[in-house]
């Protein structure tokens, strides 16, 4: 694990300890539980997927949804034909 992702985990861990904190805070039917929960769910994805989820929404933003499934299928396509060749 790079330390950047675990940079980003780690701020996941810390967006969810202050999102469940908020919660338990408010627990008087606050219309803030709302964002806490959301907040605690969005620092659970990045405690699971890291530097992914930046990646995910850059490549979203720009309008390719698409360019990580076409990179994987094209490196997947690449190791197909190397692994022909060395079969000759």
């Amino acid at each position: 694990m790079t330390g950047r992702d675990l940079r980003w985990r780690a701020a996941g861990l810390l967006l969810s300890a202050i999102a469940c904190a908020g919660t338990f805070l408010h627990r008087d039917g606050s219309p803030l539980t709302i964002v806490f929960f959301l907040g605690a769910i969005c620092g659970i994805v990045l405690m699971l997927h890291g530097k992914r989820v930046a990646v995910a929404l850059r490549a979203e933003r720009r309008g390719h949804c698409l360019t990580a499934a076409a990179i994987h299928t094209q490196r997947m396509r690449r190791q197909e034909r190397r692994s022909d060749r060395g079969r000759r």
